[in-house]
């Protein structure tokens, strides 16, 4: 099944996507009087009420129920609206790790972004004034759909509630900025500045729940810019995978239904590839195999 969240008049609504067209699940579930409304305004609202499962068992009747609308004709945007978590794995691909001639972590090292950096398909990728090095990571994201902590390995995937494609823009010369006062010593990764500025975490097209995906960890994984590719590789060759990566993060931390975990990124990028960094008026188009490509432009601030 596929979910994503739409624009229809100024309101944004929850669809199911089938066959190139997005069908509308409130007015789906008026008619087929199986659940309030007032539960489906958002794929979130349907994540923290469990929910999930109902639909997919009903995703047929929905469909018929309703007359669908063209993906071509509707403005789509992110599948998750307001996350309270949006975790990022560093260096979760031996090709990134090789690229950054950095060795490989002994265990999952996380970071996270804000609510600030979220954007959704078609929408645009900031250049802020402040940052002239803004470079891309395509990386596969997990939707989290079951709250819990301690999540052991083995039930990892069955909290999953599904994936989407995401593009993790990072500003270069913040990230690498902060020195002590002395101005020689590093004081550490400004993974705040470097990664958290506004509009700087596309994620879409859709979500795509994990009973259509049963291995994530072998799915390829591209981005281009303007048509050239510039990231290519499979999730095969993460670290770490989804399954040690949630019970790492649910460790003494709440995982809630909605949250987003974003796996990494393989080689590429263009901070150590030579590549230009983006510049305005950019396509930045970033694609999963079974997932779909997730497209934004890029402007100036």
């Amino acid at each position: 099944m596929k979910l994503a969240h739409y624009l229809d008049n100024g309101i944004i609504r929850v669809g199911v996507v089938d066959n190139g067209f997005v069908f509308n699940l409130q007015e789906a579930m008026q008619q087929l009087q199986l659940l309030s409304p007032n539960l489906t305004r958002s794929i979130d609202e349907i994540l923290a009420n469990e929910l999930l499962s109902r639909l997919q068992q009903a995703e047929s009747r929905i469909i018929k129920t309703v007359s669908g609308s063209p993906l071509s004709s509707v403005r789509l945007r992110s599948p998750i609206l307001n996350p309270e978590k949006i975790l990022l794995l560093a260096v979760n691909y031996l090709s990134h790790s090789k690229e950054k001639k950095a060795e490989p972590p002994r265990e999952p090292y996380l970071f996270t972004k804000f609510r600030n950096t979220l954007i959704g398909p078609e929408e645009a990728i900031l250049l802020p004034k402040v940052s002239k090095r803004v470079d891309w990571e395509v990386e596969l994201a997990v939707v989290i759909g079951k709250t819990g902590k301690y999540v052991s390995r083995k039930d990892a995937l069955s909290s999953v509630a599904g994936y989407a494609v995401a593009n993790d823009i990072s500003f270069r010369d913040l990230q690498y900025s902060t020195r002590l006062s002395d101005g020689k010593t590093l004081l550490g990764l400004n993974w705040v500045k470097g990664k958290g500025l506004d509009s700087s975490y596309a994620l879409g097209p859709w979500l795509v729940t994990s009973d259509e995906i049963p291995d994530p960890d072998q799915l390829g994984i591209s981005l281009s810019v303007n048509g050239n590719v510039r990231q290519k590789s499979k999730t095969s060759e993460m670290l770490f995978k989804i399954d040690s990566i949630i019970e790492y993060a649910s460790a003494g931390m709440t995982l809630r239904a909605g949250d987003v975990i974003s796996t990494g990124t393989p080689e590429g990028v263009a901070a150590y590839s030579g590549e230009a960094y983006l510049k305005d008026g950019d396509i930045v188009e970033a694609t999963i195999d079974r997932i779909g490509t997730l497209r934004n432009h890029v402007t100036a601030e």
